[in-house]
């Protein structure tokens, strides 16, 4: 006796399957990897471009500071103009970034808690910095606090003129990194401190600013950074004065007009090797604060 075998029509027509089941999966081996593809491809493609952007220029001038021998780097880095040089671009960028920090703080809260005529506007002015060459913001800087200064305010190739240069073209980075952070604290926390009888600055130091923390560290490390890297902003205004105005960038820029390739690149890996580590720290910093404060809450 044979037995007919009847085929299942839901597994031939899954169209006829009863409403709500499923139809089967698919064995493991036959299962799409479109996805994991996708991502293999844009992980590739994205770590391509960096390198060609980022990686490789940087490993060009690593070896081109190498070049010379740990002698020639070190006679580089630790020569009077070199040391003068790091004095003043490091001196003048803690300055700046303590004053960003503070009025970077202060635009963020006004642009977000307050409300007045003409916020688009200068919502919008803040990130007119990125916007204008560098070199544009050290014209202007010259035209208002040169020696035809219209305000009578002469900081031409002074240290305070290379600092109102590096404070304009790095403000808005600490600005844009508090902003939206202060946006998205809860106010009726701090209705509530205030209505149990906190004054507004222990609300502010007990409630706003530890949430604010991590951004304004972030902000912090990217103006410091961009205040040791700036040449544009700075080379009018500053005149490069040994041991007075003249940064880094700008005896990077001396080095080079000398044809002494070598020691332009060690002092720029230097600076590199400075900037990364505030970076990593205040990074590190920063997450540690946001874990504590996502614990305490």
């Amino acid at each position: 006796m044979t037995t007919a075998i009847v085929p299942n029509p839901e597994a031939i027509r899954p169209d006829l399957a009863q409403p709500g089941s499923q139809p089967p999966e698919p064995p493991e081996g036959l299962r799409p990897t479109t996805r994991s593809g996708l991502t293999s491809l844009r992980v590739g493609v994205t770590t391509l471009w960096l390198s060609v952007i980022v990686l490789l220029p940087l490993a060009a001038i690593a070896w081109q500071a190498a070049g010379g021998g740990w002698q020639a780097f070190w006679l580089a880095v630790t020569s009077h103009a070199a040391v003068q040089s790091f004095q003043v671009t490091f001196g003048i960028s803690v300055v700046v970034t303590i004053l960003d920090v503070v009025f970077g703080l202060a635009t963020a809260w006004v642009l977000v808690r307050d409300d007045f005529f003409g916020k688009g506007l200068i919502d919008a002015v803040i990130d007119l910095p990125f916007a204008l060459p560098t070199i544009v913001t050290s014209l202007v800087m010259l035209a208002l606090y040169g020696k035809n200064s219209p305000v009578h305010i002469h900081l031409q190739h002074t240290p305070p003129g290379v600092g109102m240069a590096l404070a304009f073209v790095t403000l808005p980075l600490v600005v844009r990194a508090v902003q939206p952070v202060l946006l998205e604290i809860d106010r009726d926390v701090e209705e509530a401190a205030a209505s149990l009888g906190a004054s507004g600055v222990k609300v502010f130091t007990t409630i706003v600013l530890p949430s604010l923390l991590p951004s304004l560290l972030t902000g912090a490390g990217l103006a410091f950074s961009r205040c040791i890297a700036e040449f544009g902003s700075v080379v009018t205004i500053g005149g490069a004065v040994p041991g007075r105005t003249e940064v880094s960038s700008q005896w990077i820029r001396s080095l080079i007009e000398n044809d002494d390739r070598t020691g332009a690149a060690a002092i720029s890996i230097v600076l590199l090797s400075i900037s990364f580590t505030v970076l990593v720290l205040l990074r590190i910093l920063g997450g540690r604060t946001a874990k504590r404060e996502e614990k305490a809450a």
